[in-house]
């Protein structure tokens, strides 16, 4: 997709948020596809923003699952740029993993298939992920509001 100018910040860079917005859509394409049921962003995690993207530029997603449990999935997205004026090849400007859970008709959590991997790299990105995965599952999910919001 191509930047336009009313997805600009007061700086001149693209907002960090509609990219955001694009990786979450590539996310949801891909646990979608794996999953063939609808799907909700439960988690991002590292979030990086590599290089800036400008007006003008061609931003192009890649997502592609690196975990799937019994009804969550960690879909890792990459964010390439390319300057359409000049004759580069296209820079990674923004990484992430976004974690997806499929979820039926009632908006409940439900079981996906397994992932297939074929490859010893497959298996060992499959394998750092799923660390990642207990490690999120473990931690305590807490909402703290500023005094003047409670």
């Amino acid at each position: 997709m191509v930047m336009l100018p009313h997805q600009a910040n007061v700086a001149g860079n693209v907002h960090g948020g509609e990219i955001m917005k694009m990786m979450d859509n590539a996310a949801y394409v891909a646990a979608h596809k794996h999953a063939r049921s609808s799907v909700v962003t439960a988690r991002v995690d590292e979030l990086i923003f590599h290089q800036p993207i400008y007006v003008g530029n061609l931003v192009t997603c890649h997502a592609y699952l690196t975990f799937v449990g019994k009804s969550s999935m960690e879909v890792s997205v990459v964010v390439s740029v390319e300057d359409l004026y000049k004759e580069k090849s296209s820079n990674c400007a923004l990484t992430a993993l976004f974690s997806m859970v499929a979820i039926n008709a009632g908006g409940h959590p439900m079981p996906v298939p397994s992932l297939e991997l074929t490859t010893d790299h497959e298996k060992a990105v499959f394998e750092e992920a799923k660390l990642r995965y207990e490690a999120n599952r473990n931690k305590e999910r807490v909402c703290i509001l500023p005094s003047n919001l409670t």
